[in-house]
């Protein structure tokens, strides 16, 4: 749910509740805080470039010739 918030925009997740009622409160905050971290680390990375068509990305070198078009 962190993400999914971070995601549309908001600048703060409200976590209290899932935390406060979670079997293991201290668990659950380590999780939202570590889903909000790499939520954030994973938009810095950036996504691939958009290409109109699929290119492969893995090389056929060593690929069986059964395997190959």
């Amino acid at each position: 749910h962190a993400i999914a918030a971070m995601e549309l925009g908001y600048d703060g997740v409200l976590v209290n509740t899932a935390v406060a009622r979670a079997t293991d409160p201290v668990q659950m905050g380590r999780a939202f805080g570590l889903a909000v971290e790499s939520g954030r680390l994973a938009y810095l990375a950036g996504t691939m470039p958009v290409q109109e068509m699929a290119e492969p990305s893995t090389p056929v070198t060593g690929t069986p010739f059964w395997h190959q078009a």
